[in-house]
């Protein structure tokens, strides 16, 4: 299968000097769900805006191989707050990413129709965000970074601050829309039961400076992740790695 991102000996540092992290090497194939866990300031969500061209490299390369488009962007970014813009009702919210791309109105309009329907929020054009829950917005978030039609879908703690049968349900919601779409999704998450439950793969972010610790492959059908005893287990492999990471940067502190 291609890979769509790849990264090699990539390090990042805020003060020209010191990285945060360093030597890290990834790779993230066409339509796989790739999950990420670290310790507290291993710049897991540093990495999504490397990828994504917000911030720079300090060394090192990031390689995106999706095809040319000017009528899609390559990523699109989802945030751990949707960040609607409260003046704009949830249409306008939506083509807001549209907006520099070369594409019709009729085919604005297609976007935003197809991924209100894709969320389940196919009536909700006209609301305002104030209208809206909280998992609700985060649809919204979500639906704004697929009009744009991205190969590559990054999302930074998207669920990070909902209750937990909202967040149970948004990540089904997610499985759905990753299965129906094919995106590929890196997904960074604090939760490691999350982690699990979506990701093909766990990646593990620690040392000092940061990078790729370790890596669990989920093998696990995801018809039986909630709550079986092989879940349960790949659960506490991950956790124990995570504990051991966060030991280990607590004795070198």
């Amino acid at each position: 299968m291609a890979t769509v991102i790849h990264t090699e000996e990539l390090a990042v540092s805020f003060d020209g000097v010191t990285p945060v992290f360093e030597n890290l090497n990834l790779a993230i194939e066409k339509g796989e769900f790739v999950t990420l866990v670290g310790v507290s300031g291993a710049g897991k969500s540093t990495l999504l805006r490397v990828i994504a061209d917000l911030i720079p490299a300090f060394r090192g390369t990031v390689r995106v191989d999706t095809p040319n488009d000017p009528t899609r962007r390559n990523i699109a970014m989802v945030f751990q707050a949707a960040n609607l813009m409260p003046w704009r009702r949830v249409h306008d919210n939506i083509t807001l990413g549209l907006e520099g791309l070369d594409v019709t109105e009729q085919l604005k309009q297609e976007r935003v129709r197809w991924t209100l329907d894709l969320v389940g929020l196919g009536d909700y054009a006209d609301r305002w965000p104030y209208q809206l829950s909280g998992g609700q917005r985060q649809r919204i978030g979500i639906a704004r970074g697929l009009a744009v039609d991205p190969d590559i879908l990054l999302m930074d703690e998207p669920f990070g601050a909902l209750d937990a049968i909202t967040r149970n349900a948004l990540q089904d919601e997610l499985l759905r829309i990753w299965k129906e779409t094919g995106k590929s999704i890196l997904f960074v998450t604090h939760d490691i039961e999350e982690a699990v439950y979506l990701g093909d793969r766990v990646l593990l972010l620690g040392d000092t400076p940061a990078h790729i610790i370790n890596e669990y492959r989920v093998d696990i059908d995801r018809a039986e992740r909630r709550e079986s005893e092989a879940f349960l287990r790949e659960v506490d492999k991950v956790r124990a790695g995570l504990q051991a990471a966060i030991d280990s940067a607590t004795s070198n502190a």
